[in-house]
């Protein structure tokens, strides 16, 4: 016999409404989008997955994957989706272009829109077209375009757009996304830059565009012309330098050699808080700042601390390298930032990293300090002052205030 609790765990409006109830306490801030959220049914868009799994606020559905197993394709997790919405401010009667299809993003925009506004959505994968479009007629919105297409040149038949939302891991902005935007469009994508991902809210300005908003949020990277493969540089076949373009021409046995030596440690004395604020900081405050890995053996052996397992920002000058790390301290807000240093010119490396650490907390230390440009190629403007790094159709230059 089933009883009404386990009937009541069954039922996908009831964990719908759960999953609403989950991400208004501190994600979703919008009637519109709360009311989408109840509306679409996202067991839909994924019936192979237990309902449990799928009205989770955390996790996401993986679609399809490559020949290596990994991710080509998912319907992101409801959080993130959330965040990316409320970041866009969409209403009714815009016209909405989506890259990168899975369904059901396109049937929350569709509902934000309105019967008066229109959804392209636009994928290079096949299957995922098919896929997107059966989903999408089975739950009613078959009025949203899917198309498939690469999405480095858009979607110019159904331009101009009000809103462009990017649901793929994209490396730089190629100009027809800002050509087919509207001026007073915004485009909301999850962009690596430094090293890392922030999902920001762009505003038009002019040619190039200015952030809104960013939060923290990664996806599956793009394909096609918009493909980019990150450097990794191989320390030692357990530890490794992950970085954005080439090889800057790193010291790899002195940097082999000091990570077996000795190391020092240096506390900042100010508060370890806001770890993606800091780490943003940290990446867009010197040149070039690539992220260390390393294998959980060298954690064991005590050569790291845990974050590096995860990749954690560090700072290189020939042999010698420093990264952040943390420990318990009731004077900073039960919190204090401090380093590891290794190789020769360990404390100087420090002093800098700390510098960082401590210019940080006593100036930076809020959410969205950070303001994001991107200035195209054919602005033909001079290089921006401060930080910035080149793309391929342009530069992201970061500013802090």
């Amino acid at each position: 016999m089933t009883s009404a609790g386990q009937q009541a765990v069954q039922d996908p409006a009831a964990l719908r409404a759960a999953m609403v109830s989950e991400l208004c306490e501190g994600t979703i801030a919008s009637e519109a989008v709360a009311a989408a959220f109840l509306t679409v049914p996202r067991h839909v868009f994924a019936p192979d997955e237990p309902l449990a799994v799928v009205y989770d606020v955390d996790t996401a559905l993986v679609t399809k994957t490559g020949p290596d197993g990994k991710a080509l394709s998912s319907v992101s997790a409801a959080h993130i989706q959330a965040v990316m919405l409320e970041q866009a401010g969409i209403e009714p009667g815009m016209r909405v272009l989506e890259i990168g299809s899975g369904g059901y993003n396109a049937a929350l925009l569709a509902e934000l829109v309105g019967d008066d506004g229109a959804v392209t959505s636009v994928d290079i994968d096949s299957d995922i077209v098919a896929r997107a479009r059966a989903y999408l007629d089975e739950a009613g919105y078959e009025r949203v375009q899917v198309v498939q297409a690469d999405a480095e040149y858009g979607v110019a038949e159904h331009a101009p757009y009000d809103r462009i939302i990017v649901t793929v891991g994209a490396w730089d902005i190629p100009p027809a996304w800002i050509e087919q935007l509207t001026e007073r469009g915004r485009i909301v994508m999850p962009l690596r830059f430094a090293g890392l991902s922030r999902c920001v809210a762009f505003d038009r300005a002019g040619a190039g565009l200015v952030s809104h908003s960013y939060r923290l949020g990664g996806f599956v990277p793009m394909q096609g012309e918009g493909t980019f493969t990150e450097t990794l540089v191989s320390i030692n076949g357990e530890a490794a330098l992950r970085i954005d373009g080439p090889d800057p021409g790193f010291d790899v046995p002195a940097l082999r050699k000091a990570m077996h030596g000795p190391r020092i440690e240096q506390w900042s004395g100010a508060a370890f808080d806001l770890p993606d604020e800091l780490e943003l900081f940290v990446v867009t405050s010197a040149p070039q700042v690539p992220f260390l890995h390393a294998s959980q053996q060298l954690v064991d052996q005590g050569v790291f601390t845990p974050a590096v397992t995860y990749g954690t920002a560090v700072l290189v000058d020939g042999g010698s390298f420093a990264y952040r790390t943390k420990r318990e301290n009731e004077c900073t807000d039960g919190w204090e930032s401090g380093v590891y240093a290794y190789g020769p010119n360990a404390e100087e490396i420090a002093d800098r990293y700390v510098a960082l650490l401590r210019r940080w907390a006593t100036q930076y230390r809020h959410r969205g300090a950070a303001r994001i440009e991107y200035i195209p190629t054919t602005a033909g403007d001079a290089p921006p002052v401060g930080w910035y790094t080149p793309k391929r159709h342009g530069v992201v230059a970061v500013t802090w205030r």
